[in-house]
């Protein structure tokens, strides 16, 4: 029996070329031929996985970031928020110690006459009450108004017939004074208060 080889489609050893290697897919292939894209898409998923991840983690500290700077803020306007008050209720006792020096010098001056001395005090006064008006310090106007007694202190009260003046006050004893819109000084007024007249 004759056996026929044809040289073209092998090797001198006996092994088949590789262009005569079979293409039929159902053919299971050697490793490391087509498995190679496989490797690369795996490769390829695993880099975006950690691109992904790594994003997230960019998100979270750009959030955190975010929130520092915002604490940040906040204590800034809050350190603020408390120097501007400590200044306010600084500025409030040098004002009460000036208004207190205006009280003294108004008794000393109400039983002045018009000598050179009297004049003088004068004119301390009514510069230490233009200096308390230019740093925001106003006198309270409280006579003929309703009692507040948020500005001033009831310390004494007389009856009287008519409704209209039922709490109302009749007279400053001592003026109360604000800055900027705060008492810093309540004053001290009489009050009325109304009492209906026996019926005969």
């Amino acid at each position: 029996m004759t056996h026929v080889n044809d040289k073209r489609r092998f090797h001198p050893d006996g092994t088949p070329r590789e262009d005569e290697l079979p293409t039929d897919p159902a053919v299971p292939m050697e490793e490391g031929g087509p498995s190679a894209p496989a490797g690369e898409d795996a490769a390829v998923t695993q880099l975006r996985t950690d691109l992904a991840t790594a994003q997230r983690r960019v998100d979270e500290l750009a959030r955190g970031i975010q929130d520092v700077m915002k604490d940040r803020d906040d204590f800034k306007a809050r350190v603020n928020r408390e120097r501007e008050r400590l200044l306010e209720v600084e500025k409030g006792q040098v004002a009460l110690a000036l208004v207190e020096t205006l009280d003294e010098l108004d008794l000393a001056l109400a039983a002045a006459d018009d000598s050179p001395l009297a004049q003088g005090v004068r004119l301390v006064r009514d510069k230490l009450l233009q200096r308390l008006q230019a740093a925001g310090v106003e006198r309270l106007r409280l006579l003929g108004r309703p009692y507040d007694p948020n500005l001033a202190e009831a310390v004494d009260v007389e009856l009287v017939t008519s409704p209209q003046q039922n709490e109302q006050v009749l007279e400053e004893q001592r003026a109360a004074y604000a800055l900027k819109g705060r008492v810093i000084r309540p004053g001290r007024v009489k009050v009325g208060r109304y009492v209906a007249p026996a019926k005969a």
